[in-house]
């Protein structure tokens, strides 16, 4: 069995840390190339004879600096997560986020440019051999463009969010880094904390529960300022544009029609009696009237042996194989390059994510292993992101941007070989039970506590319009949306979740709640299809992945699955399947 190192390296794309001073000349080249594009501006006219040609010439250095910007946030994010002590980092976190502020008022200019051109025109434009592939983005910007302000305005909302909206996701940031519980004796970080509330011990859970909402009550003051004034932000950007939705732009960015997220959020509605059924029983396994919030997620057996990182990454590897023996050569050439920080030790941030470096063609991931069999999905789930853009890294870099739903499907398939995987090669009915429970949990997760998340914001949203929301209603709103989406199933549910859920502080990606659950449910149709195909599945699933830069994602289930995602049918399906998952586990 090969031996993995659980901590990455970062050296290897610039030495140095947060003093690097490679890194420095990096940035360096970054402004000047932003100052560069800005300049091209003067020879890219939009009705000009040569117009295609002086665009694709300024596509071209557009993705250099695109790639560089990415490669840049993705080293911060990385120091910052590391070791949340690390000031260097947070400096750099702020220049990062300057240059992507001046790089996305080049790119407001050139979207609005592109809009300025008549349909006649454009579409002669984008049937040029060089910009054919991109064609589906450049429309997408232009399209895009007729919905924003005036491109001054535009350029001066970018500028004013460094300080006045991101801002606030990297202040909750940095408090949640430094905030410190102690338990039995010893202090954890936030993040290691909330691994304990997956103890198998009932008194520990509830102490740790109780412990952590003391510090989010604590803070909590602190937290509402942070989701009222970013979503305050967001509102009046909305107003100024007449974007009447405030799903609008979550449901832009990630190329989805309102009448599919109704449909997915419809199908899981009219299907969940069998998840409360599952969580009855599971209460009843842990000899329990009701689940509390803090029991949903605990293991309800001591019997299911500890997994060492090398353990599970050779699993992995394995399972992996399987399905797509270059999926499984990428994850061994991730393992054996120390692409992962996996370290279980104090001073990281809380939680997990997989971050892509497109000019080093690299990725790198992160996260906290505790030797559970929730970990190696973790990290199964997170290698299926990398994985994916890893296919992605030979093609047009405006290709290369796939939203978020889509972003969610190759990491769930991951972690859905892997799950499967565990619970056939279960060596014992206790051992089979545990793990067929570790994966119906992931099913309550994204149909009753994502879609807690999404009921909890469309209402924070409607409250925020009339004005400041309190904790107190904060708190109201989030335990109105659990017991809404839990069936009123639990008996104590989480009134601090709002403040403890780093996903609903971030500033990029409004909602980044339900492309989860659309990852979820989209995959499931994938893994079916694979698991029918057999052999040939491999190629037609790169050919999927490729594909999700370029369409939206009714086009992308519309060519390789043939199906409609606007009607329940497929929905309905998907989520037959995890409701097998929860009948074998009552058999059990």
């Amino acid at each position: 069995m090969k031996e993995y190192n659980p901590t990455w390296d970062l050296d290897s794309l610039f030495t140095g840390g947060s003093a690097s001073q490679e890194f420095r000349n990096y940035l360096n080249q970054i402004q000047t190339e932003i100052k560069q594009l800005e300049e091209q501006f003067i020879t890219l006219e939009a009705k000009s004879d040569i117009f295609s040609a002086t665009l694709t010439e300024f596509i071209k250095e557009l993705e250099e600096t695109l790639f560089k910007i990415r490669e840049a946030g993705a080293f911060v994010s990385c120091l910052s997560a590391q070791d949340v002590m690390d000031e260097g980092a947070h400096t750099l976190v702020a220049e990062c986020s300057a240059l992507s502020a001046s790089f996305n008022g080049v790119l407001t200019t050139f979207m609005q440019k592109l809009a300025e051109v008549p349909e006649t025109e454009w579409q002669a434009t984008i049937q040029h051999e060089a910009l054919l592939d991109i064609g589906y983005v450049l429309t997408e910007y232009r399209n895009k463009a007729q919905d924003l302000l005036a491109v001054e305005q535009e350029v001066l909302i970018n500028d004013l969010a460094v300080d006045g909206y991101h801002a606030w996701n990297q202040m909750y940031s940095t408090i949640v880094g430094n905030m410190k519980v102690e338990i039995e004796g010893e202090e954890y970080s936030i993040g290691q904390a909330s691994n304990l509330l997956n103890s198998s011990k009932r008194a520990t859970r509830k102490q740790v529960f109780d412990q952590l909402n003391d510090e989010w009550k604590e803070q909590a003051s602190l937290f509402a300022q942070t989701l009222n004034h970013l979503a305050g932000f967001r509102l009046q950007m909305y107003k100024h544009r007449n974007w009447e939705n405030v799903l609008k732009e979550p449901l832009s960015m990630n190329r989805m029609k309102q009448e599919t997220l109704d449909a997915m959020w419809t199908a899981i509605a009219n299907n969940k009696q069998p998840f409360v059924t599952y969580l009855n029983k599971k209460a009843e396994q842990l000899h329990l009237d009701k689940l509390s919030f803090y029991d949903v997620d605990a293991p309800i057996t001591d019997n299911v042996k500890k997994v060492s990182y090398t353990e599970g990454a050779n699993f992995i590897i394995e399972q992996f194989r399987s399905f797509s023996p270059k999926m499984a050569d990428f994850a061994e050439q991730a393992f054996e390059k120390r692409w992962i920080e996996a370290e279980d030790r104090p001073g990281k941030r809380p939680g997990g994510f997989c971050t892509s470096f497109p000019d080093s063609k690299e990725t790198r991931i992160f996260m906290t292993y505790s030797e559970t069999a929730s970990n190696i999905a973790t990290l199964a789930h997170e290698l299926g992101h990398a994985y994916h853009q890893h296919i992605m890294n030979d093609i047009h870099g405006l290709n290369q941007r796939y939203a978020m739903n889509v972003a969610e499907t190759a990491s769930t398939f991951a972690e859905m070989i892997v799950a499967d995987a565990a619970v056939e090669q279960a060596e014992t009915t206790e051992e089979k039970k545990a793990l067929l429970e570790e994966k119906v949990s992931r099913s309550v997760a994204f149909f009753m506590n994502i879609h807690a998340r999404f009921i909890f914001e469309l209402n924070f949203y409607k409250e925020r319009e009339k004005g400041f929301v309190s904790p107190a209603k904060l708190n109201e709103l989030m335990v109105e949306a659990q017991k809404e989406a839990y069936q009123d199933s639990l008996d104590e549910y989480d009134p601090y979740f709002w403040a403890s859920k780093l996903h609903f502080h971030i500033t990029g990606t409004p909602f980044y709640n339900f492309p989860y659950t659309f990852g979820y449910l989209f995959s499931l149709g994938i893994y079916a299809r694979a698991k029918e195909q057999g052999e040939g599945f491999e190629d037609d699933y790169i050919a999927l992945l490729e594909d999700t830069g370029r369409m939206s994602v009714e086009e992308l289930a519309m060519k390789h699955l043939q199906i409609d995602l606007t009607k329940p049918d497929f929905w309905e399906g998907a989520i037959e399947l995890c409701i097998e998952d929860v009948e074998a586990f009552l058999k059990l």
